[in-house]
């Protein structure tokens, strides 16, 4: 397949909904609210299930809360068929007047800006799901996490599965299990059929570890080798496995990683990339023998597996890159060992 050429085509492509979420959507009752929409996945997460519903022959209310802070999102969504609602979800006042539904999608929180930020990091992270949950007692809830929630593990062994032992570093990521654990008891105490899916870096050509690689090397910054390997998956395809984890929520919860099914390796990602854009590369620092990675075999045998490699996915990004294509401006830190974003 090739790139796509544009904005809208990309954000077309990762609305599409594969055969799976037009599947699970066709006996999915009841409408769907996406809590933080305006994010980076939330836009293009809540279009594939308003096309998902469609496809399916169901009329479902598809609706997104935010605040909007860019308010051009508002008509973009409408466009789209996404009812919206701003919403402050710091004012739990104002969580109470959101519309009861049988089904939320959690994509609210904060990353960026977290250590100079620890207690709004603190109360986004951990206070509001506990507002969340109290509110939508009676949905069924898919909520974000994060692969940070495990720390560093062996490359030799493949990535973090869901009954390792977490052992957050920082501020972020402590926040996160704090978050996790507030749907849990939510979940046991109330009865919320919740799946948190712990997702390690979505990328598209906007956004993601192989648009920073990318952007490192055509404006000719050394690439950090600090972090040597990393994990990541097609935003496409992280918003369709998502979808489709509804159908998995469970009492107590269920865990699910969810990212790429290859292991990749910093240096030669970026070799490659140097190579498809006829640029030299250089690199700062040197690869441990631990990283932040995740194994996605369980969501894979569940929900089936992703539809674009990351080899495709590197020659877009390039692509991309190449022919000026505009990024998110909003770096993943990937390289970060300490947790500190």
């Amino acid at each position: 397949m090739t790139s796509p050429a544009n904005v809208a085509e990309l954000e077309d492509r990762l609305s599409d909904p594969t055969p799976g979420v037009i599947e699970a959507f066709r006996a999915l009752p009841g409408d769907i609210l996406f809590l933080g929409v305006a994010g980076k996945m939330g836009p293009t997460l809540a279009r594939m299930a308003k096309r998902a519903s469609d496809a399916a022959g169901m009329r479902r209310r598809v609706i997104g809360a935010s605040r909007f802070s860019d308010a051009s999102q508002i008509p973009q969504l409408n466009a789209h068929g996404i009812e919206t609602i701003r919403c402050d979800l710091m004012d739990d006042a104002a969580v109470a007047q959101l519309p009861d539904v049988e089904n939320l999608v959690y994509c609210a929180g904060m990353k960026f800006g977290a250590t100079g930020n620890a207690s709004l990091t603190w109360a986004m992270n951990t206070w509001l799901p506990s507002v969340v949950c109290r509110k939508f007692c009676r949905s069924r809830i898919a909520a974000f996490s994060t692969g940070n929630i495990y720390g560093l593990a062996p490359v030799s062994g493949g990535g973090s599965v869901e009954t390792d032992s977490p052992q957050p570093v920082g501020e972020y990521a402590m926040s996160c299990l704090g978050r996790e654990r507030m749907f849990e008891h939510f979940s046991r105490t109330l009865g919320i059929p919740t799946v948190i899916v712990r997702l390690n870096y979505a990328c598209e050509l906007r956004y993601g570890v192989l648009v920073d690689i990318a952007r490192k090397i055509w404006t000719g910054q050394p690439v950090d080798l600090g972090m040597g390997w990393f994990n990541c998956l097609w935003q496409g395809d992280a918003n369709a496995l998502t979808l489709q984890s509804l159908a998995l929520a469970a009492t107590p919860p269920l865990a699910l990683n969810l990212t790429g099914p290859e292991l990749l390796e910093v240096r030669a990602v970026a070799e490659k990339l140097a190579h498809r854009m006829n640029r030299p590369v250089d690199f700062t620092g040197t690869e441990g023998n631990s990283a932040l990675l995740s194994n996605s075999a369980q969501c894979f045998e569940r929900l089936g597996a992703p539809r674009v490699s990351a080899g495709e996915l590197l020659g877009w990004v390039a692509d991309w890159v190449m022919s000026g294509g505009p990024d998110l401006g909003k770096p993943t830190h990937f390289e970060s060992r300490d947790g500190r974003y």
